[in-house]
């Protein structure tokens, strides 16, 4: 047979391919898991409780619209849209946030057209457009604070181009990106006739009261504007699989099309949950923002030791982005990954997986971790400190 080759000629699922370096490990270091971002813990009671109401209907394992439930849309739209203007319509309901960017670049570009995507980048979105056929624009962020530069991005542009691409809070980094700077990149897309699209998964990790932009108060977000977000983190939903495009109504009459055609709609049951967590979990949802604020605070303390040469460059949300202390040759991410997994018991990420130019670099998903163990973590860094060859 032939196989498509924009498809083989990726590398396999990151998380999976290091989930195989975990081995014999050593019998006195418990395993700790920095790869995946994954709630450590599970939905809340009442929403389990609800999940099993629905599951007892008849109907919740038929279909729903193709772009979602109708209250589910209206809920969330009010989310999103409070102090500005989103409405049912301008919004569809996917099998997951991958899933919604999947649909929203696919609606936007096709093989030949290419996106602009900052410097490291989450995997899964390199992955989709390289086997798209939709060619990559890498702009580079800040080595110190892990922001990207709009004018960079506008050296970019060409005609071609059809997307710029955000994830904040960052997915890598952690790093959080200001809202004049997501306004500026809007300002950018709208006047080059392009789209801006923001991947907000972890938006309900921000400072409470902290808005991450004013784009929804715009009377032209339409424009240039798609939001992404998930349930998956808010809610403990990941393997539920429910997410979100926010856009204008050409866009989402597109995502229609390419949502019915990969899944039909997302799970009814699963919308059912969302549902419920829009408007009875904004207590339980503030609790888990304040244990991961407290997760954040530990890990920075632990990494402030003296004797610790790896260095935090941003931290926030789900992630932390580490220098190493071994360089930046070929390979030595990965190489110091893989003896962080067999001689320490402890499963990170080599900054190679998020894109060129960053073999200096691991990605920590220390949401996975309780702040107890923190100074564990720093502990075992300190074990490694040794030429990773």
């Amino acid at each position: 047979m032939h196989l498509n080759p924009h498809v083989t000629a990726i590398p396999g699922a990151p998380i999976a391919q290091a989930a195989s370096w975990i081995r014999t490990a050593p019998s006195n270091l418990p395993f700790i898991n920095l790869s995946q971002a994954v709630p450590s813990y599970p939905p809340a009671p009442e929403l389990r409780a609800e999940i099993a109401r629905l599951a007892g209907l008849d109907g919740t394992s038929g279909y729903t619209d193709v772009v979602g439930m109708v209250p589910l849309r209206q809920a969330l739209a009010a989310k999103m849209g409070a102090g500005g203007d989103v409405k049912e319509g301008d919004v569809a309901i996917t099998a997951g946030c991958n899933q919604a960017f999947c649909a929203a670049v696919s609606a936007l570009a096709g093989a030949g057209d290419n996106v602009i995507l900052p410097l490291p980048w989450y995997f899964n979105h390199q992955m989709w457009l390289d086997m798209q056929g939709v060619g990559i624009r890498p702009l580079a962020t800040d080595p110190a604070t892990a922001l990207p530069d709009p004018e960079a991005a506008a050296r970019l542009i060409d005609g071609r181009t059809r997307a710029i691409v955000l994830v904040t809070p960052n997915n890598p980094t952690g790093a959080t990106y200001p809202p004049g700077l997501i306004e500026a990149f809007f300002d950018l897309a709208l006047a080059r006739g392009l789209a801006l699209i923001v991947d907000e998964t972890y938006r309900d990790y921000l400072p409470a009261q902290s808005a991450p932009h004013g784009l929804f108060a715009r009377p032209d977000w339409r424009g240039a504007f798609v939001q992404l977000y998930s349930f998956s983190k808010t809610y403990a939903l990941a393997g539920y699989r429910v997410g979100s495009v926010v856009a204008g109504p050409e866009v989402i009459a597109a995502v229609e099309k390419l949502v019915d055609c990969m899944a039909i709609c997302a799970p009814r049951i699963s919308q059912g949950a969302a549902l419920y967590g829009l408007g009875h979990l904004g207590a339980w949802a503030a609790e888990k923002r304040a244990l991961m604020d407290g997760r954040r605070a530990a890990l920075i303390e632990a990494f402030a030791r003296p004797d610790l040469r790896f260095s935090l460059v941003s931290c926030g949300a789900y992630f932390a982005w580490v220098r190493h202390p071994f360089g930046d040759a070929p390979g030595v991410a990965e190489a110091l990954a893989k003896r962080l997994a067999e001689e320490q018991n402890m499963l990170a990420l080599p900054g190679s997986m998020f894109g060129p130019g960053h073999e200096a670099f691991l990605r920590l998903a220390f949401a996975n971790v309780e702040g107890a163990l923190m100074e564990d973590v720093a502990r075992r860094f300190v074990a490694a400190q040794q030429s990773p060859g």
